[in-house]
């Protein structure tokens, strides 16, 4: 083993120096800031999910409801007129409660069996309605705010009376 030189003994020193001097060997309060560092990283995007998944949600049930009404309101319309007019004004009614977007929803209507007219006396009216949820704090650059919406769907049976159409 060799004996230490003046220049580690000099380069022990200066860092002894520069470590009372800047009092690195004391870490009171760190614990509290690394603490707050890391909740910070972990609080926020905990917080972005929760409210992602609050309009998820909402948009689901927003969908959901709007099958169901429109497929009940097609069932005890008087005829094919009043029923497309009474579930267009239901699904404007969906839509402003629900703050869907109104250019995302699509609406689909089938009857089954499968006949020539739906809806038909006797059928079972079954409605589909979907729409897209954009996430919060999406750009609409470069087409993200579309990449970044989530589809939500959701379809409702209803039997149609067998007297429909002769009212």
């Amino acid at each position: 083993m060799r004996p230490p030189s003046r220049s580690t003994d000099r380069a022990a020193q200066a860092l002894a120096a520069l470590r009372r001097r800047l009092n690195l060997a004391d870490e009171r309060g760190s614990a509290a800031l690394e603490f707050i560092v890391v909740g910070m990283l972990l609080l926020v995007p905990v917080v972005y999910l929760i409210i992602s998944l609050g309009l998820v949600q909402g948009q689901a049930l927003g969908v959901e409801a709007a099958a169901r009404h429109i497929a009940r309101t097609v069932a005890v319309s008087t005829d094919d007129t009043d029923a497309r007019a009474e579930a267009a004004r239901v699904l404007d009614a969906v839509v402003e409660e629900y703050g869907l977007d109104p250019a995302s929803v699509d609406i689909a209507l089938d009857c089954r069996p499968a006949s020539t007219r739906c809806p038909e006396a006797g059928a079972t009216v079954v409605v589909t309605v979907s729409a897209r949820v954009s996430l919060p704090l999406v750009p609409p650059v470069l087409g993200l705010e579309r990449l970044a919406s989530i589809p939500v769907d959701a379809s409702a049976a209803q039997k149609v009376s067998r007297y429909w159409g002769t009212q």
